[in-house]
């Protein structure tokens, strides 16, 4: 901001590579050659400030702030009015004949110091101080005289004490234990956790800022702000942000005062608000995103603090990426590369249905500040601990707190939605929440919390009042900070205006398709609506269940059922992706998954009664079906090849299907495939197969099609053999969820009793069912394909699976294996496809 003209207080940056060392190799020390450094730049902020460090009667104090190459609001340490001691608070007090203002920067500076530094609890300082202003008959703290502060700092020095600390006078000593703090935050509870959160990898650690105080506590013509440049909810181009009279910086964002909007600084003062304003343009342009800022006034002076790409919700990231490319300040490639994987998500969870109708207007309680939109339904916590109990047992949670801290990440995250009592839409849960999409109300001061008892009481517009207890549910509407009664009924998103536009811009640039996985005509419906083509799975369980368990001519009657059935589902699929390829995987679960459990006595009775057996002859025909290990036994191909039967039917159900799709002007295009071949020989048995019965169907009919049969890569062998399979397959899918079991000896079915351990130990740094493994598996799938290209260049390769939704799984099919498509589930659809275009975007940059 130096640089670009704008008014910044003098300072200098202690690097991310001395945290890595300070953490790693220094022994949690700063080096003699570090510190003279730090020292030697001190006298260049003296010089520009014209104060000394220390001074009894000029004195310069210091901020210590983090400085990550990421922004992580509210997970980083700050110490504000560093070299503040028993003298240079009288010093201060003469200089700026503001005895008020030197003892409240004393005050502040002593529990900032003794919680980020010493880590004595906050609580420690806030109990004294509540009473001193108890005493003196005030509610805030801006209204307590020079002299009640100065009863403060005498009680804030005595919980150091109580405490087993002393408060260091040596202005220099602070600066080495602050600095150190800083860097320690680091490697905190809630900054790693943060970052696990977040996925953020690769970085050092954190610079730390070391800058000359400005003061916005010095009266009325000071005070201090926290402002985005636009919208951080839906994307206005208007200033969103908040300031305090009379205030430093962390009264905002700590929301212990509910601040006024940025807006009333124009009547406060209107010459800094208009200065502000310009300087925030000039940021816009300069950065070409929407910017967060910190800002302190001291008597009139404007001084900008900090400034980072904000954080923002969904619906505010795609439209600020789409207005920044109408306004000329990025490219359509720049624009999708500001819109984050989890901001689709965000706006494809579902909103409430009716906020017009009587019954929703007749549930609001009260209202809030709508911090961070979207619809949250969940029963009311009051601790982290019990949010994440509740998520563990599956059991939504409204986190609800006075305020908010950094302390309760854990809870926040794991939360659908946050109230909170106090704070201001620029406090620590909003900026959290709205990154990470959970919709939160904040500065509802008509709720009241108790914690210990662990129930809210909320005074209604009548003056009456209503008390939730813990495990009650509630509505939040994080658009219109409405706080509602129970459960309210939500509603579907849908792909419009700014979404759309976006979505365009995607399909432009992406370079491989993204297809859908679906198992009904509904599915494949919506996965046309979210952009994708379909991977269909087919089960009808009850007739397979007589198919696997019945004599010949039950087996005989359930075919033919299943045939119906079958055909039925492909025909309306074939309607509903009309024009686009769709791809039938054949037959794939093991049989156990279909058989019904030895315990469930009401279906056993009836699946015995319509075999016309009793049930215990069920029981012992279930029992000779078992397997020892069923996801390596009698499942894809192995049952096509020992019951041809299955996929005879099968074969006859997707080729009817396509020829009556036809004969109806529908643009039925199938391709079969062969799933858990492990060798070229089985895929060519079940080919020839296939092949045979749409030349049968073909014949039966006097009419033909076009269609395609190739096979799943999801076991080892297949891959280490895939330049003979190519010799037969028209096309490979990789099944990345067995090739990942296969591949690591992991059950996916059990890897939740160990993954755990090995995500904590480091021993993995991604549960490879979510992320694909690139350096195992991912060496497979490029094995196989430039082997499959050998045979065929033109060979057609995908992916489905969950990791085929995982946008760092997209990046790496698209941009190291070179895959033509990934599939996933219908929903995830919209994240592929924007994944796919970021990875042709750092395609070209590479």
């Amino acid at each position: 901001m130096s640089s670009i003209g704008l008014s910044v207080p003098p300072g200098f940056t202690i690097t991310a590579e001395c945290c890595d060392r300070y953490c790693n190799e220094w022994n949690g020390t700063l080096p003699d050659e570090l510190w003279e450094d730090i020292v030697s730049q001190l006298g260049y902020i003296e010089g520009e400030m014209d104060c000394e460090f220390g001074s009894r009667t000029n004195p310069l104090l210091l901020s210590v702030r983090s400085g990550a190459a990421i922004s992580m609001p509210g997970m980083m340490d700050t110490v504000l009015n560093l070299g503040m001691n028993d003298e240079v608070v009288i010093g201060l007090a003469n200089k700026s004949n503001n005895a008020r203002f030197a003892w409240d920067s004393y005050r502040r500076f002593l529990e900032m110091f003794g919680n980020v530094v010493l880590e004595i609890e906050r609580s420690k300082f806030e109990e004294p101080l509540d009473d001193i202003k108890y005493e003196k008959g005030v509610y805030q703290d801006s209204d307590l005289k020079a002299e009640d502060l100065q009863e403060v700092v005498e009680k804030f020095k005595r919980v150091y004490t109580d405490n087993g600390h002393t408060f260091p006078q040596d202005p220099l000593e602070q600066l080495r234990l602050a600095i150190g703090a800083v860097f320690n935050g680091w490697m905190g509870d809630r900054a790693v956790k943060y970052r696990e959160v977040e996925n953020i990898r690769g970085l050092l650690g954190t610079a730390v800022n070391v800058q000359a105080m400005v003061f916005g506590n010095m009266g009325e013509t000071s005070g201090t702000g926290v402002c985005f440049t636009r919208d951080p909810n839906n994307g206005k181009t208007e200033l969103f942000g908040e300031f305090l009279i009379n205030a430093q910086g962390e009264d905002v964002v700590a929301g212990i005062r509910t601040p006024q909007p940025i807006s009333a600084l124009r009547n406060a003062m209107s010459d800094v608000y208009d200065e502000f304003k310009a300087n925030t343009e000039i940021l816009e342009r300069h950065y070409a995103d929407m910017q967060d800022v910190e800002f302190t006034i001291q008597e009139n002076k404007l001084f900008m603090l900090q400034t980072r790409n904000g954080k923002r919700g969904g619906e505010a990231a795609v439209k600020i990426a789409v207005d920044l490319v109408s306004e000329g300040l990025a490219t359509k490639e720049e624009a999708i590369m500001k819109v984050l994987p989890e901001h689709l998500d965000q706006l494809l969870h579902p909103r409430f249905s009716d906020v017009e109708s009587k019954e929703y207007k007749e549930s609001v309680l009260t209202t809030g500040l709508p911090a961070s939109p979207g619809a949250a339904v969940g029963c009311l916590a009051f601790t982290n601990e019990k949010v994440v109990e509740n998520k563990e047992n599956n059991v939504p949670s409204i986190l609800v707190r006075d305020e908010t801290s950094p302390d309760d990440i854990e809870g926040m995250y794991s939360s659908k939605g946050i109230l909170t009592a106090r704070g201001g839409m620029t406090s620590h849960a909003a900026v959290v929440a709205r990154g990470w999409g959970r919709p939160c109300i904040c500065g509802c001061t008509s709720i009241s919390v108790d914690e210990e008892k662990g129930e809210m009481i909320v005074t209604l517009e009548d003056g009456s009042s209503k008390t939730y207890k813990e495990g009650d549910f509630i509505s939040l509407n994080g658009n219109t900070g409405e706080v509602l009664d129970g459960e309210q009924l939500v509603a579907p998103p849908s792909i419009t205006g700014d979404l759309a536009t976006l979505m365009d811009w995607v399909d432009e640039i992406r370079e491989i398709d993204v297809l859908a996985n679906a198992d009904t005509p509904k599915d494949a419906a919506e996965a046309r609506k979210n952009g994708a083509t379909v991977f269909f799975q087919p089960e009808r369980i009850a007739k397979v269940r007589a198919l696997i368990l019945g004599d010949s001519s039950q087996q005989e009657a359930a075919l033919t059922e299943l045939l119906k059935y079958q055909r039925e589902d492909f025909e309306g699929i074939f309607k509903a992706m009309d024009g686009y390829p769709v791809t039938i995987r054949l037959l794939d679960p093991p049989l156990h998954e279909f058989l019904p459990n030895l315990e469930d006595e009401e279906i056993l009775t009836d699946l015995a009664n319509e075999l016309g057996s009793s049930v215990e002859e069920l029981k012992e025909e279930i029992k000779a079906q078992e397997e020892v290990n069923p996801m390596l036994g009698l499942r894809g191909c192995r049952l096509g090849i020992t019951k041809p039967s299955v996929i005879e039917m099968q074969t006859r159900a997707v080729i009817e299907a396509t020829l009556n799709s036809i004969e109806n002007g529908i643009n039925a295009r199938p391709d079969i495939m062969v799933p858990l071949v492990g060798k070229k020989e089985e895929f060519t048995n079940q080919a020839a197969l296939i092949r045979s019965i749409a030349a049968q169907v073909f014949k039966e009919r006097g009419l033909e099609c076009s269609f395609k049969v190739g096979t799943m890569i999801e076991i080892p062998r297949a891959a280490l053999t895939s330049h003979k399979i190519a010799e037969e397959a028209d096309f490979f899918s990789f099944g990345s969820n067995d090739l990942t079991q296969m591949t690591f000896g992991y059950s996916r079915d059990d890897v939740g009793t160990f993954i755990p351990t090995y995500l904590q130990k480091g021993i993995l740094q991604d549960d490879p069912f979510v992320t694909i493994d690139t350096e195992g598996v991912g060496s497979l799938i490029k094995m196989t394909v430039a082997n499959g290209r050998s045979v065929k260049p033109e060979l057609k390769i995908g992916v489905c699976g969950e990791h085929g939704g995982d946008p760092r799984s997209v990046k790496f099919f698209g941009i190291e294996a070179g895959l033509n498509y990934v599939s996933c589930s219908p929903f995830r659809v919209p994240i592929a496809r924007l994944a796919a275009a970021q990875a042709a975007v750092e395609k070209k940059k590479n």
